[in-house]
């Protein structure tokens, strides 16, 4: 059963950003559109700048071009929304913070990187002064989809699970989640093809809206929709530039070259729609090289979803694309819980087929290994002796012995193997 809260509901990012502002002059909130950026700014926030409202926009451009200090000023944290649509005020942030000498003075939000090509607009990185935090779409444990009973936090202080865990989420529920995604407003919505929707509204904005306003010239949509469809197509596999311009031509876009290609890929990337999973280098007990091919995520799975125009009752239908939208499932809120932790995610594979779909590292160098199946025995076994075999094969004295080991399922109970795998589905998993 897949719940619906309807107030306000606390972030994980809530707690991050509070520390960064205790700790530097200015945090820039980062991730894509619609993610609730603004809305976790201004809980804490005590006076904000609102760049899209019509009809102050003017007037807030003028004065932060040429009183950049009287457009600064007011009760700090000071939120300037949107901020990359005068991303000259950069400069002015960072002198304002150093002459303030205080912490916490201004949030900055945006959801797209500013476009700097044509035009230098500011000439410091703003380092150690302006802290960049990204936020994403909401994790199932944020939305009371995961009732959070097995701790990530827990597992990594040596606090094992004990006891009984389950989820109340099945198959249906899962699809219903990849589809509909973390975006708040579908979270809040209580008809499920509304919040269904919300991410094809999102995904018409992305492709007739943002992506052309981000070169600042008109392109045409057929191009950047079908890449979409193959990105999509090819979801959480380390696939190459090349394999994505075949998979175009296969589906009769034969236009498209590498360098377009490449090019896309960083305007997406710019928009927060993507985010790829880079690959953990480490040292293993063995001459296999290690591959370095990052893993391809959106930073939502349910854009992939609109992309290909896929709904629950596909997915069911078809359990090898569902799998694939389901370890994107779980990479997203895997980032969302390490980042709460002070953590990366990463993860592995090499050239003797070893491979990990996940692997977080903590700042203090504890570390964990992830594998993600969906709810076959036979590939809950696999993955569990993948698991083991690269516990085996790490040069453990330099980084030592994995905190714990887990696959993450879309079952619905959570326990431990006689061999020490964690089988835990990702309706129980959380911080």
């Amino acid at each position: 059963m897949v719940s619906r809260p309807k107030e306000y509901v606390p972030r994980l990012a809530d707690k991050r950003l509070n520390f960064l502002l205790s700790s530097c002059g200015a945090v820039y909130v980062k991730g894509p559109k619609w993610c609730g950026k603004s809305t976790t700014a201004e809980q804490q926030a005590k006076s904000t700048v609102y760049m899209q409202d019509k009809e102050k926009q003017a007037q807030y451009v003028a004065l932060a071009r040429n009183a950049p200090h009287i457009f600064l000023s007011g009760e700090t944290p000071r939120l300037i929304d949107e901020w990359q649509s005068i991303s000259f005020i950069w400069d002015s942030i960072r002198f304002e913070v150093d002459q303030r000498n205080e912490f916490g003075q201004f949030i900055l939000t945006g959801s797209t990187v500013p476009n700097l090509d044509e035009k230098k607009e500011y000439e410091h990185s703003g380092a150690g002064r302006i802290v960049p935090m990204i936020l994403r779409t909401m994790s199932l444990y944020e939305s009371r989809d995961s009732n959070g009973k097995v701790s990530l936090s827990n597992l990594f202080q040596g606090i094992a699970f004990e006891g009984a865990a389950e989820s109340n989420q099945d198959l249906a529920d899962y699809a219903y989640l990849i589809c509909r995604g973390g975006w708040p407003l579908a979270v809040i919505q209580m008809n499920d093809r509304v919040a269904l929707q919300q991410v094809r509204n999102y995904y018409q904005v992305l492709i007739q809206e943002d992506f052309q306003r981000l070169k600042k010239k008109k392109r045409g949509t057929l191009k950047i929709n079908s890449l979409l469809k193959s990105y999509s197509r090819n979801v959480s596999s380390q696939c190459s530039i090349s394999t994505l311009r075949n998979d175009l031509r296969n589906h009769g876009d034969s236009d498209m070259d590498d360098d377009t290609i490449y090019a896309y890929l960083e305007d997406l990337e710019s928009l927060y729609v993507i985010e790829e999973l880079p690959a953990w280098n480490v040292n293993i007990r063995s001459k296999a090289a290690v591959h370095s091919a990052d893993t391809r995520h959106f930073i939502d799975p349910s854009i992939g979803c609109a992309a290909l125009d896929v709904w629950p009752e596909d997915l069911i239908n078809d359990l090898n694309t569902m799998g694939c939208f389901f370890e994107s499932l779980v990479v997203r809120d895997l980032r969302v819980y390490a980042e709460a932790l002070g953590g990366t995610l990463y993860h592995y594979r090499d050239s003797d087929g070893l491979e990990a779909d996940a692997v977080i590292k903590l700042e203090n160098g504890k570390w964990a290994a992830i594998e993600v199946k969906l709810c076959d025995q036979a590939r809950i076994d696999e993955g569990a002796a993948h698991l083991i075999a690269l516990r085996d094969k790490v040069e453990s004295k330099y980084i030592g012995e994995p905190e714990f080991l887990m696959v993450v399922t879309a079952t619905t109970m959570a326990y431990r193997r006689a061999d020490g795998v964690y089988v835990v589905p990702l309706g129980c998993l959380g911080p």
